[in-house]
């Protein structure tokens, strides 16, 4: 795969595409992830418990967006350097297919396998 076969323009739009998507999302799920008040006057234990495990759940759903919006970001650094479509690990070519999934992916399929297995 040459640089050539590679539609930068359009992996570009989809990365920033996607990261605009994830900050609207960030600013409109601020809210769930912002502290619970125990009020034990107003609200019973149960409510309490169904209340902190949405704050958990809306707080790791924003810790995977953020790892997302990392991914984007190295990607496009990756597109403006010139070294994108390339394993990070191990420089191999990355497959077009693979990149069209996710073009912030930076692994190549051998490394994504054993990142996985660490």
């Amino acid at each position: 795969m040459s640089r050539k076969d590679l539609n930068l323009d359009s992996y570009r739009a989809r990365l920033l595409e996607r990261r605009t998507e994830l900050e609207a999302e960030n600013a409109a799920t601020a809210a769930d992830r912002a502290a619970v008040e125990v009020d034990q006057q107003r609200m019973g234990r149960l409510s309490r418990m169904g209340a902190l495990q949405s704050q958990a759940m809306a707080q790791e759903i924003e810790r995977h967006r953020q790892l997302e919006l990392l991914h984007i970001d190295q990607a496009l650094k990756r597109l403006e350097g010139g070294d994108y479509g390339y394993c990070t690990a191990c420089d191999a070519r990355i497959p077009v297919k693979r990149l069209d999934l996710d073009p912030s992916i930076p692994l190549c399929v051998k490394c994504a396998g054993k990142a996985e297995h660490h």
